[in-house]
């Protein structure tokens, strides 16, 4: 783990080009999660308040998903705040063609839901490291040019169970809108779970 956390943004989303997509069932319970390098002190600045503001959201601790058929799943984000641990940002996963290669990727696409992470267009992807270590890229913003700047972390686990779903699903929702390469390249010339 000590190489992944020197390597720069870019180093970090030229390893993610040539990791391959976990499986809805290797993704099942709460991951640890890290912020690696980001490719800007903007970048960096602003995704450490995102994840370690104490104020809000708290301490970014963990992701967790479950999966709800062959298809799709669900998840969420394990804070701290204030000594309390605390599930927010939910999201719909999964397994899509990535926005970087057009190869699958495991998904996180947080506006099927309300919340802050929906209304920034939030769309995390992930790939397998190694066994019980997975390279995720995130992206936000609201335009085509901040979606572009890729923001790494790194999950690893299952570290302990899922705890429960939460979250209001946005009514009308359709996944296309907000999967970044969502295309005849998807998953098996269409996007799994259509």
């Amino acid at each position: 783990m000590h190489d992944i956390l020197r390597l720069s943004a870019e180093e970090l989303l030229t390893l993610f080009k040539t990791l391959e997509a976990p499986g809805f069932e290797e993704m099942h319970g709460e991951f640890a999660a890290l912020l690696l390098r980001q490719p800007s002190a903007p970048a960096a600045l602003s995704g450490y308040l995102t994840c370690y503001n104490p104020l809000y959201p708290g301490h970014w601790l963990a992701k967790a998903f479950r999966p709800v058929n062959d298809a799709r799943g669900r998840g969420y984000n394990t804070s701290k705040h204030f000594g309390r641990v605390v599930q927010r940002f939910p999201m719909l996963t999964l397994i899509a063609a990535s926005r970087y290669d057009g190869r699958p990727a495991f998904q996180l696409v947080y506006r099927a839901f309300h919340s802050y992470c929906g209304f920034v267009h939030m769309v995390d992807e992930v790939r397998r490291l190694e066994d019980g270590q997975y390279l995720g890229i995130g992206t936000a913003g609201f335009s085509d040019a901040q979606r572009r700047v890729p923001r790494p972390f790194l999950l690893m686990g299952p570290v302990a169970p899922y705890r429960g779903d939460i979250g209001e699903e946005r009514a009308g929702f359709e996944v296309e809108s907000e999967v970044p390469a969502w295309s005849a390249r998807a998953v098996g010339g269409r996007p799994q779970g259509v």
